[in-house]
């Protein structure tokens, strides 16, 4: 009896407990289920998107880069006789830089003219000699045979001196040698002979370095690299330069896109010319460079935090007849600042900007108070500008 008693008393606990867990969480689903129910719309705030010319701004890093520089080595060997120009000096083309001792070449000048007179003069002889032949022959006063003679004389005679004519032009060469003279414009660097120094063929005198007009070096992605091709066939592209970490810039127009793409760093290597009146810009120096590649004409602008990129792609959300937010796929073309430009939208969208993180594909809106659209366009208008 007692244990009957006990496994009673044991179900009516069980059974109690039962009932107790079962109105519990009976009531508590059914209070989340209506909760469910009751959900109401997303509020979010809208845009619509506006139409402008958006330039196409590309940055890079650049180098100064000049458009020649010249080291200057002596065509023979000699010894400095004299240095006109100072380290640091701009030279004119043609300015005289460097004096050798010029006394052997000088004198070898000399000896190879006083050849060419001897040459002269005997052929001048010979002239005569053939000159009267021919008159004596007319008398026959002399056989055919020395007046063929004498004309031979003369042919020889005259080709030797125009062989000493060539070599005095030669000696005259190597003569000029003993003076260098700048080959460009430019400004001279650091000096490496003085007046008494031995130089060879292999000695550095000095460098001379272009520096107006200049060029800057810098690379660009190579998607950009169709976009650049039709801006330079359209006409001229405008570069900036910025120096350093100040505010002075240097306005110039690219002029060279190389003819092959590194294909491991997937850049193209371009260079801009810069007027340098004024030696702004030094070679080597870094710069910071920007060009406008292309204008997308007539473009969809939105902005930025209103595009959505994930698996799915890159979209917008944006608020339909039915005020339930609809996914619109867009492309991005060009972003810049706070907003970028795109394509797939008609431009009639209400494009939802804030709000957007709560939504599904289908999901009921509710559109903000009025000043909260207008709030957001001025934004997009002012990123835009």
């Amino acid at each position: 009896m007692k244990k009957t008693s006990l496994a009673v008393l044991v179900g009516a606990v069980v059974a109690v407990g039962g009932g107790i867990w079962y109105v519990t969480h009976s009531g508590s689903e059914t209070a989340a289920a209506k909760n469910a129910g009751q959900q109401g719309p997303t509020t979010v705030s809208v845009m619509t998107p506006q139409r402008q010319d958006v330039p196409v701004i590309l940055q890079a890093n650049g180098t100064v880069t000049p458009i020649s520089t010249v080291d200057l080595h002596p065509q023979t060997t000699s010894t400095i006789a004299k240095v006109h120009i100072k380290e640091g000096q701009f030279v004119k083309a043609g300015e005289l830089m460097f004096s050798l001792d010029d006394r052997s070449e000088r004198a070898n000048v000399d000896k190879a003219q006083a050849q060419v007179e001897r040459d002269r003069a005997s052929l001048a002889d010979l002239e005569r000699q053939y000159k009267r032949s021919q008159e004596l022959l007319s008398k026959n006063f002399i056989a055919q045979g020395a007046v063929d003679t004498l004309k031979s004389q003369v042919d020889s005679a005259r080709a030797l001196m125009l062989s000493d004519m060539a070599a005095t032009r030669a000696v005259s060469v190597d003569a000029s040698y003993t003076t260098i003279r700048a080959p460009m414009a430019g400004r001279v660097g650091a000096i490496n002979v003085y007046p008494g120094s031995l130089v060879q063929i292999a000695t550095s005198l000095t460098t001379i370095t272009q520096l107006d007009p200049i060029t800057v070096s810098f690379t660009l992605p190579e998607v950009a690299l169709s976009g650049l091709l039709q801006a330079q066939h359209e006409g001229k592209v405008p570069v900036q330069v910025t120096l350093g970490n100040t505010d002075k810039q240097v306005d110039g127009a690219l002029s060279f896109i190389d003819n092959t793409v590194d294909p491991m760093a997937g850049v193209i290597r371009v260079k801009a010319q810069f007027d340098n009146k004024d030696t702004l810009l030094w070679p080597g120096q870094y710069v910071n460079a920007r060009l406008t590649a292309q204008v997308l004409k007539n473009a969809m602008v939105v902005p930025q935090n209103a595009i959505i990129s994930n698996t799915r792609g890159t979209f917008v959300y944006a608020v339909g007849p039915d005020q339930t937010a609809q996914v619109v796929n867009i492309k991005r073309l060009h972003s810049f600042g706070d907003n970028a430009a795109v394509t797939g939208l008609s431009g009639n969208e209400q494009v939802i900007v804030d709000g957007k993180q709560n939504l599904r594909p289908g999901g009921k809106v509710r559109i903000a108070a009025s000043d909260k659209p207008a709030s957001g366009a001025d934004k997009q208008k002012g990123g835009a500008a």
